[in-house]
């Protein structure tokens, strides 16, 4: 089995292949330390944590790991407290950076005997429709290789080879959302008991926690705007006046050590399997970060596509890999949907029509809702944390 990529939906499939007797190897076309060191989402969902869990990949999150359950609502019409951990099924995300969890399934992994190429970019994939896919890739010296296997899993993202490797007819479903964030992280502790959201007439602003010192925070941004071209100093001020600081305390402010403008895109590819080629986390489909189902997706997925390759090499069973892409497809679509939802309850409508005054008032009345009624509250707890 050849695995491409080493986030987390490769490095979680190929633990479990491994732990399972197949023979699998994953390449990956960055160097350790820039996987290790890369930060990302941290938000994992209660599924995610047993699904790690169950396979004895959870031993740092569990140490370091902290729980969260708890949202902060800032708008024009008053803030609200939702204590999501307590509604829906009751269950919370842990916040654990995923350049952590990543460092702690490459150090598993490999302490178990498992095989990861660093530097070694995927170039193509061949005769994926067949029953000896190989993968063409590129040494870090720039030396040409060839893999093969019987079969190939594609967790190399959305402009990686497997994608690159999709047969005509392979469907595209694609929405540009026409938001942009500025995604900053913050050396500063945590402002809020919560992940924040603040909907404001200047652009969203968002507050989520990474850890005691660490603060990840966003800041809807003008399409095709520089990060470069905020300074600290306008950072800071920015954020306080959408997060309304004058009104609920002051932000803990701190130096900027990353930042970068994320345009609000999802697509989803279908079907997730070609032959001997199955597709993988951001390879499958991508999803905006407004709900933190991207890295829980991936290894969801991971799992999914690790038991049905079990059960074909080991046991002489295909149907649960012909049933693969459908599975993903159901959990992918229902994130999709909760995504847009989200997107549309933080973001004002452009212009300043009536189309726009209509939206408005509908995302104001869905944000009421949101804070009175006892059912809706259930319906964001069960979405926001599921997968």
């Amino acid at each position: 089995m050849v695995i491409l990529g080493a986030g987390p939906a490769g490095l979680v499939l190929g633990s479990l292949l491994h732990a399972g007797g197949v023979d699998c190897v994953v390449l990956e076309r960055s160097s350790r330390e820039h996987v290790q060191t890369r930060a990302r989402a941290g938000f994992l969902a209660a599924h995610t944590v047993r699904v790690l869990d169950r396979h004895g990949l959870a031993d740092g999150l569990r140490r370091r790991g902290q729980p969260h359950g708890v949202c902060e609502f800032r708008t024009e019409d008053g803030s609200f407290h939702l204590d999501y951990g307590c509604l829906g099924h009751g269950e919370l995300h842990t916040v654990y950076p995923q350049q952590d969890l990543v460092s702690d399934l490459v150090e598993r992994f490999l302490d178990a005997g498992g095989r990861i190429r660093f530097d070694t970019e995927a170039v193509a994939v061949l005769d994926a429709d067949g029953t000896r896919p190989s993968v063409t890739v590129r040494e870090g010296d720039g030396r040409p290789d060839r893999w093969h296997g019987r079969y190939v899993a594609g967790c190399d993202g959305r402009h990686g080879a497997a994608r690159r490797a999709l047969p005509p007819g392979t469907v595209r479903h694609r929405r540009d959302h026409g938001v942009s964030w500025l995604g900053l992280l913050a050396e500063a502790p945590p402002s809020l008991d919560a992940v924040g959201y603040a909907v404001h007439r200047r652009g969203f602003a968002g507050h989520m926690p990474r850890s005691a010192e660490v603060t990840r925070y966003y800041l809807e941004c003008e399409r095709g705007s520089s990060a470069a071209a905020w300074s600290e100093e306008r950072i800071w001020e920015e954020l306080a006046v959408r997060m309304r600081a004058a009104e609920h305390g002051p932000l803990r402010t701190g130096r900027i050590v990353q930042r970068g403008v994320v345009d609000l895109e999802s697509d989803v590819l279908e079907p997730l399997r070609h032959g001997s080629l199955f597709l993988v986390g951001d390879a499958a489909s991508l999803i905006s970060p407004s709900a933190a189902k991207g890295a829980n997706l991936a290894v969801l997925e991971a799992e999914l596509l690790a038991r049905a390759l079990l059960d074909d090499l080991r046991r002489g069973d295909p149907e649960p890999l012909a049933r693969y892409s459908a599975r993903c497809l159901a959990h992918i679509w229902r994130a999709q949907e909760f995504s847009l939802w989200m997107i549309e309850l933080l973001h004002g409508a452009p212009g300043s029509g009536a189309e726009t005054l209509f939206r408005d008032a509908l995302r104001r009345s869905r944000l009421e809702s949101l804070r009175t009624s006892r059912t809706h509250q259930d319906w964001f707890a069960a979405n926001y944390v599921g997968v």
